[in-house]
């Protein structure tokens, strides 16, 4: 089968499709062609050298894919059947023809929806379900402050946000952006190249701050997130974009304000991990109950995800280059040859 690879780490030139063994399923997976996988920014950091998947995952790049069930290995229990139409979240593998997946974490793609839009969902979505419901603990009413709001997190955190019935506030970089974000149905956004977004969140919160951050930006930020933090919220750390460092009194600002500090990574440390994958399963099960039937089209409110640009596997690594440049509003999908 095609996939893409990489030889040594470095820049997106270093990508191409390669020749490589197609996989079997093992016991309890199934083989799923792929139609169309999504890109991330841990692709970009593998690329780089800098995340290497999880032990015993694939080494091929690629965090999610949609397409249909080609093949069953022993002891899965038939909850899938040739042909359905899938969609999964992956430690790795997924911009490939093929990929092996446990049964338990594949997602039904919705009726109406076609392979590149179901491609655009799992890391995305399923990031921000984690985020907002099993570590922040949303409430009804509550005002999230969501950074990179114009991100394929960020686009999917703003409905999530929306359908807890609480309020989502966003920062990006651009007009076109923050646009975006508002059409989405973001409740305010800042721009955080030329306005100081901690103030702005003052003034729209009448002064009480945010009751969640979800923040991937990390250290040049800490200031001010706890500067727009509320008493007893919770500031959620899920990416370090602007690097770990942090310079000041971080510990008496954020004790002053009774905040708390999450940290989260979703690509899982071990695919051996039993307990790590119990947990998963629970998130993919509520997810698949909780949200997924709102991506139909008669739903209200009706979930979308949102695909930036389309390219084909052999313009990997042009996607690749979009994608640092930050230019992609919502995901960058990559589709498999026919």
């Amino acid at each position: 089968m095609l996939a893409a690879y990489f030889d040594c780490p470095g820049g997106p030139e270093n990508l191409y499709v390669k020749k490589v063994m197609k996989p079997h399923p093992g016991e309890g997976e199934v083989l799923v062609k792929v139609s169309a996988s999504a890109l991330n920014r841990a692709d970009l950091l593998q690329r780089r050298g800098k995340y290497p998947p999880p032990k015993g995952a694939s080494d091929i790049l690629g965090l999610e894919a949609a397409g249909s069930v080609a093949g069953l290995g022993p002891g899965c229990k038939g909850q899938w059947k040739m042909g359905d139409a899938v969609m999964a979240l992956l430690s790795g593998g997924g911009q490939a023809e093929y990929v092996t997946v446990p049964e338990g974490y594949l997602m039904p793609i919705p009726n109406d929806m076609t392979f590149v839009q179901a491609a655009a969902i799992p890391e995305a979505w399923l990031t921000a379900f984690q985020l907002l419901h099993f570590v922040g603990k949303v409430q009804k009413g509550e005002r999230v402050l969501i950074h990179a709001g114009a991100s394929g997190v960020g686009m999917a955190a703003i409905q999530l946000v929306r359908l807890a019935k609480a309020i989502p506030i966003v920062t990006a970089g651009t007009q076109e952006k923050l646009k975006a974000t508002a059409n989405a149905g973001a409740a305010a956004g800042f721009n955080y190249k030329n306005e100081d977004f901690s103030e702005k969140v003052l003034v729209f919160t009448q002064g009480s701050g945010v009751d969640i951050i979800l923040d991937c930006v990390g250290g040049s930020y800490w200031e001010k997130n706890l500067n727009c933090l509320s008493t007893d919220g919770r500031w959620i750390i899920y990416g370090l974009l602007s690097g770990g460092e942090v310079h000041g009194d971080l510990l008496a600002r954020l004790l002053s304000k009774r905040g708390s500090i999450h940290t989260s990574l979703l690509r899982s440390r071990d695919k051996e991990a039993s307990n790590g994958h119990q947990q998963f399963d629970l998130k993919i099960d509520a997810f698949t109950e909780d949200v997924l039937p709102y991506f139909s089209a008669e739903t209200s409110p009706h979930l979308q995800p949102l695909v930036d640009s389309i390219y084909p596997l052999h313009e990997i690594a042009e996607a690749h280059r979009i994608m640092e440049e930050n230019k992609n509003i919502g995901k960058i999908v990559i589709k498999m040859p026919a």
